[in-house]
C-alpha cells in the first residue's frame, strides 16, 4: 500500500496484519482523485472510519492543509499514527478516537473551521453511511459545496439524498462502490 500521487507519491504505508481493517486499494484511491481532482491546496480534510488513514494521507499529499482522522479502533489508530509519522505530516494531522455510530466529532474537537473534503469508509454491510451522513448534515463541520466521498460494497444501496447531501457521481471498482455527494447550502 502506497501513496499514489502528490508530493508523497510512492511513500509506502504500514502494512496490515489480518482482515480487521480493509484499506482502500491504491487503484481505487487513484481513481477517486481522478474523479474529484488532483489538487486540494489549502483545503481541510475529514477522514471518518480512517483505518490506516490512506485516504486522508493521499489528500495531504495532494496539497490539503490539514487532516482530521477519526476511528474507534485502537489497532487502526496505532497504524494510522505510524503512517502519519512515516509520511512526515504530523504537523498538519490530528487523530481522534471516536465511535462514529454515536455521532460525528464535536465542533470543538474538530477545530473551528469547516472541512471541504470528507472521506467515509466504514465497515461494509453495516449501513453506517446514511446514518452518519444524516448526523453530519446537522452539524457545521462541512462547508456548502464540500465533497463527501463514501466507500461501500457494490451491493449496498445508498440514498440519492440524505439531509444536506445530494448524490453527484457513483463509480464501481471491482467489489467497491464509490459514491460522491455534494454538501448543499442550508436554507
Amino acid at each position: 500500500m502506497r501513496i499514489t500521487g502528490g508530493k508523497l507519491k510512492g511513500r509506502h504505508l504500514v502494512a496490515l496484519k489480518g482482515l480487521s481493517i480493509r484499506p482502500t486499494s491504491d487503484r481505487v484511491r487513484q481513481a477517486i482523485f481522478n474523479v474529484i481532482g488532483q489538487h486540494w491546496e489549502g483545503k481541510r480534510v475529514l477522514d471518518l472510519f480512517a483505518g490506516t488513514g490512506s485516504l486522508g494521507l493521499e489528500a495531504l499529499s495532494r496539497g490539503a492543509s490539514e487532516a482530521l482522522f477519526v476511528d474507534a479502533s485502537p489497532y487502526a489508530l496505532k497504524l494510522l499514527k505510524k503512517n502519519i509519522e512515516r509520511c512526515g505530516v504530523a504537523h498538519c494531522s490530528r487523530v481522534i478516537r471516536r465511535d462514529l455510530q454515536k455521532g460525528p466529532p464535536e465542533k470543538q474537537s474538530a477545530g473551528e473551521r469547516s472541512f471541504q473534503l470528507l472521506f467515509m469508509d466504514p465497515p461494509y454491510g453495516k449501513n453506517l453511511i446514511p446514518k452518519v451522513m444524516g448526523r453530519l448534515g446537522e452539524t457545521s463541520l462541512l462547508s456548502p459545496g464540500s465533497l463527501l466521498v463514501a466507500e461501500c460494497s457494490k451491493n449496498e444501496n445508498l440514498p440519492s439524498r440524505t439531509g444536506r447531501f445530494a448524490m453527484h457521481d457513483v463509480r464501481i471498482y471491482g467489489d467497491t462502490k464509490i459514491t460522491i455527494y455534494i454538501c448543499e447550502v442550508v436554507e
